[in-house]
C-alpha cells in the first residue's frame, strides 16, 4: 500500500513539473514571438473635393419654416442688405460707407444675387477600421468627418449723383460670400488585397455610405463690413422671417476605393482614391452627386502579449 502512495506521489510530480516547463516555453514564446491583433484599428487622413450642386445652399435665399427657399424679398440677404445695414426703416446706411459712396447711392436686386458658388477642397479626418476575414479579404468600417468652406460672389450697383441714370452711370462692385458646413461620413463595406507580393498590394473596395450634413454659417464681406446672414438681432425693428434652425440632413449612397497597400511589421499603410456617391441632403434640391477624396491610412498592429507572472 505505502508502495503504491509513493508511486502515485512520483507521477503527480513528475506530471506538475512537465507541466510548469511546458508553460514556461509557451511564456517564453508568447513573449519572443507575440500575435498580432487580426483587427485593426487606423487614422485616415484625405483631401476632400466636394462637388458644387449642393454648394447653391449658401447663396443667401436662406430657407422658411417649411425649409424651402425663400423669394428675393424674404431672402437672408434682401433682410440683412437692404433692411438691417443700407438705411431700411430710417437707418443709418452702413452700406454706403462700406463702399465709399453717399447714403442710399447704390442698388441691390435680384440680378445682383450671388453666382459662383462652389466649396473649396477640404481636410477629411477620421478613425478606420478593418476586420480580415481571410488573407486578404477585409471587412471595413470607416468613420470620417470634415468642415467644409463655400465661396461664391455677388455685386452691388453704385450711383454717380451727377447722373441718376442707372443704365448710363452705375458701376458694379463685386463682393464675396461665403458659407460653412459639417458633413460626417459612415462607410461600410468590403476590402480586397491583389498580388502574391506579401509586402505590397494593389487594393479595390467599395460599399455602402451614410453622410450626415449640417448647414453651419453664411455671411457676406463688403470691403471690411461682415455682414451675417442667419442672424437676427431685432425681428421688432426689422421685420423679416424668422430665422430657421441650421438645416440638417442624413443621406444614403455608396463609395469605391482603389490604391496601394502596403504592409510592413508593425503597421500597414494604405493610399486610396476614393470616389463617392453622395446625398447632402440639405437644402431644396438634394441629389446624389459625385464627390472625391485623395488620403492615406495608417493601422498600427497592436500586440496581444501574455502578461508576465506577478
Amino acid at each position: 500500500m505505502k508502495s503504491r502512495v509513493l508511486i502515485l506521489i512520483l507521477v503527480v510530480t513528475a506530471y506538475t513539473n512537465i507541466f510548469a516547463q511546458d508553460e514556461d516555453t509557451r511564456d517564453e514564446t508568447l513573449r519572443s514571438h507575440p500575435r498580432k491583433s487580426k483587427f485593426l484599428t487606423g487614422l485616415y487622413v484625405a483631401s476632400y473635393f466636394a462637388n458644387k450642386h449642393s454648394a447653391s445652399t449658401y447663396n443667401g435665399y436662406g430657407f422658411d419654416i417649411d425649409g424651402n427657399r425663400n423669394p428675393f424679398e424674404n431672402s437672408f440677404m434682401h433682410q440683412k442688405i437692404i433692411n438691417e445695414y443700407g438705411g431700411g426703416y430710417g437707418q443709418h446706411d452702413y452700406i454706403a460707407d462700406a463702399i465709399g459712396v453717399d447714403q442710399r447711392q447704390w442698388t441691390f436686386n435680384e440680378s445682383d444675387m450671388p453666382f459662383n458658388m462652389h466649396y473649396i477642397p477640404a481636410i477629411v479626418i477620421g478613425v478606420n477600421f478593418r476586420i480580415p476575414v481571410a488573407r486578404k479579404s477585409s471587412l471595413i468600417i470607416n468613420v470620417n468627418g470634415t468642415k467644409l468652406n463655400v465661396e461664391g460672389n455677388f455685386t452691388l450697383g453704385t450711383i454717380k449723383p451727377n447722373n441718376p441714370n442707372p443704365l448710363v452711370n452705375t458701376n458694379v462692385q463685386t463682393h464675396v460670400i461665403k458659407g460653412g458646413e459639417q458633413r460626417l461620413f459612415f462607410q461600410a463595406g468590403f476590402q480586397q488585397l491583389f498580388g502574391a507580393n506579401d509586402a505590397f498590394n494593389f487594393l479595390l473596395e467599395g460599399g455602402v455610405a451614410g453622410t450626415l450634413s449640417k448647414f453651419d454659417r453664411n455671411y457676406v464681406l463688403i470691403n471690411d463690413l461682415k455682414i451675417d446672414l442667419t442672424y437676427y438681432v431685432n425681428q421688432t425693428l426689422y421685420p423679416a422671417p424668422y430665422p430657421t434652425k441650421n438645416p440638417v440632413g442624413f443621406g444614403l449612397g455608396a463609395f469605391a476605393g482603389m490604391g496601394a497597400n502596403i504592409d510592413a511589421e508593425k503597421f500597414n499603410v494604405q493610399f486610396v482614391y476614393t470616389p463617392s456617391f453622395e446625398k447632402i441632403n440639405i437644402g431644396t434640391d438634394p441629389k446624389h452627386k459625385l464627390q472625391h477624396a485623395l488620403g492615406i491610412r495608417f493601422y498600427y498592429k497592436f500586440l496581444k502579449m501574455k502578461a508576465p507572472d506577478s
